[in-house]
């Protein structure tokens, strides 16, 4: 008769020592060698025997319980293909379609795959003009040094900023939290300029942001006089921004609406020897407004009569705002060069056949031929039998390819040189610029400059350090982050880096989480021929900051999104 069971206790446990026995017989009475390799890969089964092999949190890591049949791993790097958690922290990265970038920092705790990244290091790494939104930084050292700044060292750290001071770091520090220089840099670090301030409402990003500006105050909504007031003092600090963009006194600065995002960059920036603008997203009625910027006025000059000198010959009309859509124009060079290449080996192919050769001769009909013009059936007598398209169908058959890259990153329009002030001109009149319905209705668009300019107030990024423990081979190993976040812009991100390199004696990683309408700003703004002689000493970035983003982008519609630092080289993926 078996004995009954104690008060408390589960009849399951009577003989566990039978169970683990019965457990690991399983995967030794399989005949198949096959079957015997996949045994490791199958689910762990639910029963006691999974909470046995589970480690005593009471025990030290060297008496953990370790797998027999797991093959060993070295503890420095772990395979692409292997397990994630045999990774030292350093190697944790999200894996793709995983929500790492958006997570809270205590995701620390859990492996993570292991995402490829370049193998040939670099001193530096490239330009990324997307605004982030969120960087979490990892390292073996803690970030403790970047809390709790004394007020003197936050008021050294504004004054740097605002008096453009070049801070030298050494290549290693060994007491972080004792260096004052490194605290005031890292604060200088975190500064940026917004306009306007609203400190109730998240005045970035703008797009998409209609959920979170909902039900919070807004007293312009419903009147006009004051909707006016706010759009006069935006106008004279976008005015201010741009004059001093001119003057190379400001690198860059952004222009944030509900509809799209604008761009500035001073010549010398980028690799342009002239100011540019980049915008995105776009559509196809914003840019037949920039084609016909100032065409209107023109033809109120003529008509009104206020040219009184004879003129000999018809004025020519303005060009409007003369811009170029790189994207666009890259993806039909490289379908043509295809289409050039695919007819090549055609035409080698067909020489015996003869008809082949002279097919491909002749151009393909295209849409563009069709110039509108329905004279071919005036000659045939048939104009009144035949129902004739309208002009607006016409135009809309020829502008389809334009039209499908609305709202997309190959929408990005590219202004350079003087027409950059046409364009200034153009939004402050634009009726889409500002949102007429809404949460954002009457709300101007966000400004945001690394410099200071009129009407701007200083604000900084919200930076908090936290420390968890990553799981490794053998057990957990401790690992400090920090993260970072508000509108981060370029050259906060590379002076970030240039920091945390000493702090954290060159190795830490990085996850950032980019703004995606952004991202398109990494298109190329000039020719690669195009030799840039400007120089900006007097803009107020670091002097390697200012050599990083001098450079011409080569991500493309892409945005960096993992960055690692070791042995104070950088590796990323974009």
């Amino acid at each position: 008769m078996a004995a009954p069971a104690e008060p408390g206790t589960s009849p399951g446990f009577k003989k566990p020592p039978a169970l683990l026995r019965l457990k690991r017989k399983r995967p030794g009475r399989r005949s198949d060698p096959a079957a015997t390799a996949e045994a490791p890969a199958a689910p762990a089964p639910r029963g006691p025997s999974a909470a046995a092999r589970r480690r005593n949190p009471f025990s030290s890591l060297d008496n953990a319980p370790q797998r027999a049949a797991a093959a060993p791993q070295p503890p420095a790097a772990a395979p692409a293909g292997g397990d994630p958690s045999a990774a030292p922290f350093w190697q944790v990265g999200p894996s793709p379609g995983s929500g790492v970038l958006s997570s809270q920092p205590s995701d620390l705790h859990s492996p993570l795959a292991v995402p490829k990244v370049p193998s040939s290091p670099r001193r530096e790494f490239p330009a990324d003009w997307s605004i982030k939104t969120r960087i979490l930084f990892m390292s073996s050292q803690p970030f403790s040094w970047a809390e709790h700044l004394k007020a003197q060292e936050e008021a050294q750290g504004f004054a740097q900023h605002c008096r453009a001071t070049e801070t030298t770091l050494p290549q290693s520090v060994q007491e972080p939290r004792l260096c004052t220089e490194l605290r005031c840099a890292f604060q200088q670090s975190l500064v940026y300029w917004l306009h306007p301030s609203l400190p109730w409402l998240p005045l970035f990003p703008r797009i998409g942001a209609d959920r979170k500006i909902a039900g919070k105050a807004c007293p312009w909504a419903q009147d006009e006089a004051l909707q006016q007031a706010l759009m006069s003092d935006w106008s004279v600090s976008f005015t201010s921004l741009y004059n001093l963009l001119r003057a190379r006194l400001c690198p860059y600065f952004y222009v944030c609406s509900a509809q799209f995002s604008v761009l500035f960059r001073a010549a010398g920036l980028a690799g342009s020897d002239v100011p540019t603008a980049a915008i995105t997203p776009t559509t196809r009625g914003l840019r037949e407004a920039m084609r016909s910027e100032g065409k209107s006025s023109w033809d109120c000059i003529t008509d009104t009569g206020a040219m009184t000198e004879p003129f000999t010959a018809p004025l020519p009309l303005p060009p409007g705002i003369e811009f170029s859509l790189p994207l666009l124009e890259e993806s039909r060079t490289r379908k043509q060069k295809n289409s050039e290449e695919s007819l090549e080996t055609e035409t080698a192919d067909g020489l015996g056949g003869g008809s082949s050769v002279e097919d491909a001769g002749e151009p393909a009909p295209s849409d563009d031929d069709d110039d509108g013009s329905f004279s071919w059936l005036e000659e045939m007598g048939v104009q009144d039998k035949v129902k004739k398209p309208d002009t607006i169908s016409i135009q809309l058959r020829k502008d389809k390819h334009e039209v499908q890259v609305d709202h997309r990153p190959e929408s990005l329009v590219l202004v350079r040189g003087s027409n950059t002030f046409t364009l200034l001109n153009f939004l402050i009149s634009c009726r889409s610029l500002v949102a007429v319905a809404g949460p954002q209705a009457g709300l101007p668009p966000t400004l945001l400059s690394p410099v200071a300019f009129r009407g701007g107030t200083m604000q900084t990024l919200k930076a908090r350090s936290v420390s968890g423990r990553a799981r490794v081979q053998g057990g957990f190993e401790d690992v400090f982050s920090l993260e970072v976040l508000g509108p981060i812009l370029p050259h906060a991100l590379h002076a970030l880096t240039l920091v945390l390199g000493p702090a954290q004696r060159g190795t830490f990683r990085a996850l950032l989480s980019p703004h995606e309408p952004s991202a398109a700003f990494n298109t190329r703004a000039a020719p690669p021929q195009e030799a840039v002689h400007q120089d900006l000493p007097g803009c107020g970035l670091h002097p390697k900051t200012l050599d990083q983003l001098s450079q011409c982008p080569t991500l493309g519609k892409s945005s960096i999104r993992l960055l690692e630092m070791k042995d104070y080289a950088y590796t990323w993926k974009a």
